[in-house]
């Protein structure tokens, strides 16, 4: 199946300013290589044919870490660049002029979630959706909002976070129809999350493909130091 992925590489990390304050988020060290690295290695388990990087602070080192390790990456890649902040909405729709297929996934470059990517394309395109999102069921959801689907594994709701939470939470990857997505006047920064999933929950088909497998967010230091150790597992010679 011909996919193209979108990878939103342009965050500060503000909560992470404590131990990562001189690289985009998405280039914290991970054992001696940038958490990009083992998103682009695991993108590449599942034959994208290109990858956009969505950049915007401090680009000019998520771009040199790419163009500097192209021999390693077996997807065509482009840069779609942010002179200012555009909001997740807002740089996705930038990022959309470098690929041109039917459906699209995007993922957070701050976030790994060990997901079936070629299963979730293939839930998307039986649902007939205009968005998938991957969901993790999770005990202690306090840092996340829960997303509720029902039988059918269509979106119901959407909450706030919540003190001893439990349920799905949004992971952070997204399959997405093109042209649904497109059909929307949305502004020039807007929010992915509030703006089109939220707003848009009863206007369009939006379906949860759950999958309980590793998932981390490393926006916190606490997590942060836990993804030293377990990412690095994750990319062993045998999972490769």
């Amino acid at each position: 199946m011909h996919k193209d992925c979108i990878i939103l590489a342009g965050g500060m990390g503000t909560r992470l300013q404590s131990v990562v304050s001189d690289v985009p988020k998405c280039m914290a060290d991970i054992n001696g290589k940038p958490f990009l690295h083992y998103l682009c290695q695991y993108l590449q388990r599942f034959h994208f044919c290109k990858v956009i990087f969505s950049v915007g602070y401090k680009k000019d080192i998520v771009m040199d870490y790419i163009l500097s390790h192209r021999d390693e990456f077996k997807f065509a890649f482009d840069f779609a660049e942010e002179d200012e902040p555009l909001g997740t909405g807002g740089a996705i729709l930038n990022a959309l002029s470098y690929s041109d297929t039917d459906d699209f996934f995007v993922i957070n470059g701050d976030t790994f979630f060990d997901v079936d990517l070629d299963q979730m394309q293939a839930f998307q395109e039986a649902k007939m959706a205009d968005c998938t999102v991957a969901l993790k069921p999770m005990q202690k959801a306090d840092r996340y909002g829960l997303v509720q689907i029902n039988p059918d594994a269509q979106i119901q709701s959407f909450s706030e976070k919540q003190a001893g939470a439990s349920g799905l939470i949004n992971g952070g990857i997204y399959c997405i129809f093109r042209n649904s997505f497109l059909n929307i006047p949305f502004q020039h920064k807007f929010s992915f999350e509030k703006d089109y999933l939220e707003k848009y929950l009863n206007e369009r088909y939006l379906y949860g493909f759950v999958q309980d497998n590793y998932f981390i967010d490393i926006g916190i230091p606490e997590d942060y130091s836990k993804a030293q150790k377990e990412i690095p597992t994750l990319f062993t010679p045998s999972k490769s």
